[in-house]
C-alpha cells in the first residue's frame, strides 16, 4: 500500500484540496441562496459532484497502481462508493434533507472504514500512518453522528458537513505531504 500511495502522493493532496474546496463551496451556496429548498439543492449538487470526482480519482489511482500492491482494491472500492453515491445524489436532486443525510453518512462511514483498513496495511515503521487512521476514524464518527441526527434541517446539516469536509481535507493534505516526505526519505536512504 505504501508503494501505491507514495507513487501517487499528489492525488491525496488533490483529494484533500477538493474536500476543502467542497467545504468552502457549501457556505458560499448557503449565503447566495437563503431559501431552504434551494440550499438543499445546492448542497446535493455540490456533494454529488465532489463524491463523484473523488471516486474517479480513487479509481484512477487504484487501477494505475494495481501492480504495486495487493491492497489496491481498497482504493478501488472507495472510488466505486464515491461514484455510486455521487451519481445517486445527482440523479435525485429532489431528495430530502434526510435522504441527503443518509447518502453522506453512508459514504463517509464506508470510506472511513476503508481508510482504517488501509492504515492497518501500511508499514508501521512509517512515521505518519496516523493521518490515514485519523481520517478513517473521522469518517466513521462523522457518518455515525449524521445517522443519529435524522430530521436535521438543511442549514444545520450543511454546517456539520462543512466542518467534516474541511477537517478531512486537511487530513488528506497532511497525509499526502507525509507520504511524499517518507518517499523522498526512502529514496535517499
Amino acid at each position: 500500500m505504501f508503494m501505491l500511495l507514495s507513487r501517487y502522493w499528489w492525488v491525496l493532496i488533490v483529494r484533500g484540496a477538493l474536500a476543502i474546496l467542497f467545504g468552502v463551496a457549501i457556505p458560499l451556496g448557503i449565503t447566495t441562496f437563503v431559501k431552504p429548498d434551494v440550499t438543499l439543492a445546492v448542497l446535493i449538487l455540490v456533494f454529488g459532484t465532489y463524491a463523484f470526482v473523488d471516486g474517479v480519482s480513487a479509481i484512477g489511482t487504484a487501477t494505475s497502481g494495481r501492480t504495486m500492491t495487493q491492497d489496491w482494491w481498497i482504493l478501488l472500492l472507495q472510488g466505486g462508493l464515491g461514484i455510486g453515491i455521487g451519481v445517486l445524489a445527482l440523479v435525485s436532486l429532489a431528495a430530502t434533507a434526510e435522504g441527503l443525510l443518509v447518502y453522506i453518512a453512508l459514504w463517509a462511514a464506508a470510506v472511513g472504514a476503508l481508510q482504517l483498513v488501509a492504515a492497518d496495511r501500511l508499514p508501521h515503521e512509517l512515521t505518519g500512518e496516523w493521518w490515514l487512521a485519523a481520517g478513517g476514524v473521522l469518517g466513521v464518527a462523522f457518518g455515525t453522528l449524521m445517522i443519529w441526527h435524522p430530521g436535521a434541517d438543511a442549514l444545520a446539516l450543511a454546517w456539520v458537513i462543512v466542518g467534516y469536509a474541511i477537517v478531512s481535507g486537511v487530513v488528506l493534505l497532511v497525509g499526502g505531504l507525509d507520504i511524499h516526505r517518507a518517499r523522498k526519505h526512502a529514496l535517499t536512504a
